[in-house]
């Protein structure tokens, strides 16, 4: 049951008095998108709509009315899109250069929120208090040329302008000007595409029309229907290395490795360099491809919506009204996490020096896939020069002995995210949650230094035994079988965009007494996932950390008792058999084999930084010679010893 205590670990008064301001505003996305079943939540990271989830900004502890105005027209443009865009349509009719298809997107964007402002002047107002908000951030005011303005977000605030009537935002004003003329000498009136506002085929094709009038895109018909994945399979090329080497040997990607430790070690000291600007208020546009039940082109094809959304099960939830998704520093003050960070560092101090040469071989193997590698034991190819005393012994034979050959090949090191999800229950007190957030943190800083970004999560409830939503179903009347009856807390440590040494004294909070009580991980893996799928990385990864199965004492007093395991193994079946995401996990002192396909368990958490660092080299190295996905190494398990 939630006591007075719960306000001062969510931001205090200050936090309650937002609750209904969040309320409000997720019946009003709900309401906007057509979607009761919309999940809306709240978060430091940039806002973004996939699938079925919806993420809106977090609001400071005193919202102004500009920042409640600016929240309220992200959550429009979201819900418009979500009722408004059908994506099938959107990239049967998508250019295919990236010029041309950032402006055929931002074209359909103003489209959706045309249809919501000419309807509700309301929304309007919020979708325009968003816009300057979004260009005000991004300094177009300092354009002084059309070479250095986006033709996309003018295109697009020109059509706003002319399906409206509404005046260009004050902060794109000096960069639409730029644009206004040679878009109208080539696009005409664009006011003529007011007829196709609520027909998405007819405005894209219109669209298309103006961009082949731009010569960025050929006639809607004159592009090839077939071999589009080939095409641009074609097309793509493996990310250079950052350190420039040509060399594939091992021992230079150990070097460089290794220079690079000395720069960063260096850097870590500057207390100069800045955090990643913030996001603008239109970023979940995005993660758009994301969400859309089609594929795009040049990537491949994705399931429908639905698949991402998670399995079609019997579980439910009797409320999400006191659920949260919070960052860490929003639970307890800075000089309380300056503190607990303190106090890890202290615990941890002789097994960070373990964990950190467990971190650096993971390093040295990850720089050295960067470059290249070698196929042995090949009829043709280049000359094996360990393999002449055979080719010698041959010689009266007249021609070369079999498999004396190699073949050197450029490795398809694709930009990849890595998602640590940590479980935050109470059985992880003491040893193994120290442990886990001393690995999370130094693997999170190994990844980094290898081009790899990694975001560190944790999940658990506010309370014990139901909280707030118990409360609401005796309230109720108790009815039967009322699906999960407790109040999630997920928590993000680091997000994936932020540097390692802006979030690292966030994991500190685990260390905080009473933060740790029941796990529900089916949910969380859910949340998780989704997070991933938003994001535009190639690859990505997901590494569940637990200590047993998923257990909250209040779900399983009104449900089956297996309720929490049933829908766990769901998630993961579907994960693992429909997603993009690759999922591993490694189980602490509790067998995770029995859900996971790939899973390694432990019996001491002191075992925690081989099997995770051991598990990522095994998954970079299984798939970075494959090609990718859940491919197997191409060559044989010699060749990749030599």
């Amino acid at each position: 049951m939630a006591g007075p205590g719960d306000n001062a670990r969510t931001g205090g008064p200050q936090a309650a008095l937002s609750e209904p301001l969040k309320r409000a505003l997720t019946g009003c996305v709900r309401a906007l998108a057509e979607s009761p079943d919309l999940e809306v939540g709240f978060s430091r990271d940039k806002p973004v709509l996939t699938g079925n989830v919806a993420r809106l900004p977090e609001f400071s502890r005193k919202p102004t009315p500009e920042e409640i105005g600016i929240a309220r027209g992200i959550g429009d443009a979201m819900a418009l899109r979500k009722s408004r865009h059908n994506g099938r349509v959107h990239a049967s009719l998508m250019p295919e250069s990236p010029e041309a298809r950032a402006v055929y997107d931002a074209a359909e964007q103003a489209r959706i929120e045309a249809i919501g402002a000419n309807a509700m002047d309301g929304v309007g107002d919020n979708l325009a208090l968003m816009l300057e908000d979004k260009y005000r951030k991004a300094n177009f005011g300092a354009v002084r040329s059309r070479e250095e303005a986006p033709m996309a977000d003018a295109v697009a605030m020109l059509l706003r302008e002319a399906l409206t009537g509404r005046a260009v935002p004050p902060a794109a004003k000096g960069v639409v000007d730029l644009w206004r003329g040679h878009v109208a000498e080539k696009a005409g009136d664009l006011s003529a595409m007011r007829g196709a506002l609520d027909d998405q085929e007819a405005f894209a094709r219109l669209v298309r029309e103006m961009l082949h009038a731009f010569d960025m895109a050929e006639p809607v018909g004159d592009e090839p229907e077939e071999d589009d994945d080939q095409s641009n399979e074609d097309d793509e090329q493996p990310p250079k290395d950052e350190s420039g080497s040509e060399n594939g040997d091992e021992a230079d990607g150990a070097d460089n490795a290794e220079a690079q430790d000395a720069e960063q070690d260096a850097s870590d000291q500057q207390d100069g360099e800045t955090q990643s600007a913030e996001a603008t208020a239109d970023d979940f546009v995005e993660d758009d491809s994301e969400s859309d039940d089609e594929m795009t082109p040049g990537e491949a094809a994705r399931p429908e919506p639905s698949d991402f959304s998670g399995p079609q099960t019997d579980y439910k939830v009797h409320t999400r009204e006191f659920d949260e998704i919070t960052g860490a520093e929003d639970l307890c003050d800075e000089a309380e996490l300056d503190r607990l960070r303190a106090f890890l560092d202290k615990q941890l101090a002789n097994l960070s020096g373990v964990v950190g040469r467990l971190a650096n071989r993971l390093q040295r193997r990850l720089m050295a896939q960067q470059n290249r590698w070698w196929e042995f034991d090949l009829e043709e190819g280049s000359i094996d020069p360990a393999k002449l005393p055979r080719i010698i012994m041959d010689e009266m034979s007249g021609s070369f002995a079999p498999l004396s050959f190699k073949r050197e090949h450029d490795t398809n090191f694709r930009d990849t995210v890595v998602t640590l999800l940590i479980d935050n229950s109470g059985s992880m007190r003491g040893r193994p949650i120290t442990v886990a957030a001393t690995c999370a943190d130094i693997l999170a800083r190994t990844l980094e230094r290898c081009g790899v970004k990694c975001e560190i999560l944790g999940f658990t409830t506010k309370a014990w035994k139901g909280g707030s939503s118990r409360e609401k179903w005796l309230h109720g009347g108790k009815p039967a079988n009322p699906g999960r009856l407790n109040d999630l807390r997920h928590i993000i440590y680091k997000s994936a965009d932020a540097p390692w040494r802006r979030a690292r004294r966030n994991l500190g909070l685990m260390m905080r007494e009473g933060l740790l009580k029941e796990n529900i991980d089916g949910e969380a893996l859910v949340w998780a996932h989704g997070r991933l799928l938003a994001r535009r990385e190639q690859r990505r990864i997901l590494m569940m950390i637990s200590d047993g199965a998923p257990v909250d004492d209040s779900t399983l007093s009104v449900n089956p008792g297996n309720y929490l395991e049933r829908h766990l193994r769901d998630v993961i079946a579907h994960i693992e058999g429909k997603s993009p995401v690759e999922l591993i996990a490694i189980g602490i002192g509790h067998d995770v084999t029995r859900y996971y396909k790939r899973a390694v368990t432990i019996v001491d958490a002191e075992e925690l930084a081989g099997a995770m660092t051991e598990q990522l080299a095994d998954l970079f190295t299984d798939t970075v010679r494959g090609g990718g996905g859940s491919q197997k190494r191409a060559a044989p398990r010699r060749a990749a010893a030599r």
